[in-house]
């Protein structure tokens, strides 16, 4: 019988982190586990930094700058994203709200010292540019639920857009759907519990029409909510990020 996924493991997630052949500064669960609706048959994305030593750094032949792989754990499917340290800041540092998700996020499996620096950098890091991020992902997102009319990629879109929301508005970054459902479509818990029970199943409840209504009227508030925010136009963590890549790195090995 399948695990239900629902459920994480963390004492079994620390040891399929723990085969990386690189020191870890942290691992998290992203995905539909930190959305805040995942099913008895989810996946598990985890999420992390690796940290290449200086002699794959300054060589000729230079280590990884990203690690990922997939496969079966207990009949469940499990893929690891890491990235080197140097790689990781330089997307904190754009307007990937992805990466911010993943060093703030509360499942965590890893941590260390540098986690911890990165979680207080983090907030130097936010502009009122993240709302283009979260603007793409969620036009990407709809336009598969139109393709594929499955409650995965239209739970997304929702997520997506009330994340970038709540970020223009509080300069906090809320990847848990359940957090965010003031000001949400009343029917969205009830599509969540239907997810809950299967991965890839089909929308029932809300016609098209009215789902359609609501992410366009999501999309015109997040679009307002970019205009009023307070968010600075540039980040300010480069200098304690860089400080902090190059004592990390000294001491990697």
């Amino acid at each position: 019988m399948t695990r239900d996924m629902r459920t994480l493991d963390y004492a079994e997630l620390r040891g399929i982190v723990g085969d990386q052949p690189y020191d870890l500064l942290f691992a998290t669960v992203s995905g539909a586990h930190l959305y805040g609706f995942p099913s008895k048959d989810s996946d598990v994305d985890l999420r992390g930094v690796h940290v290449l030593p200086v002699a794959e750094v300054i060589g000729l032949s230079g280590g990884p700058e990203t690690l990922d792989r997939t496969w079966f754990q207990n009949e469940a499917e499990v893929d690891l994203v890491t990235h080197d340290l140097a790689k990781f800041l330089r997307l904190m540092l754009r307007r990937n709200g992805y990466v911010l998700e993943q060093v703030l996020s509360p499942l965590v499996v890893v941590t260390s010292a540098g986690h911890e620096e990165l979680v207080a950098l983090a907030p130097g890091c936010l502009t009122k540019w993240h709302a283009h991020h979260y603007r793409g992902f969620g036009k990407t997102q709809w336009a598969l639920f139109g393709k594929t009319g499955e409650l995965k990629p239209l739970l997304y879109t929702f997520r997506v857009l009330l994340t970038g929301i709540h970020l223009m508005r509080t300069g906090e970054v809320q990847a848990d759907l359940r957090e965010l459902l003031g000001g949400a479509p009343s029917y969205l818990p009830e599509l969540m519990a239907a997810k809950a029970e299967v991965e890839h199943g089909p929308v029932a409840g809300p016609s098209v029409d009215v789902i359609e209504r609501d992410v366009v009227r999501l999309q015109a508030v997040l679009d307002e909510a970019e205009l009023r925010s307070k968010l600075p136009d540039e980040p300010s963590a480069a200098p304690a990020l860089n400080d902090l890549l190059i004592r990390t790195r000294l001491v990697a090995h």
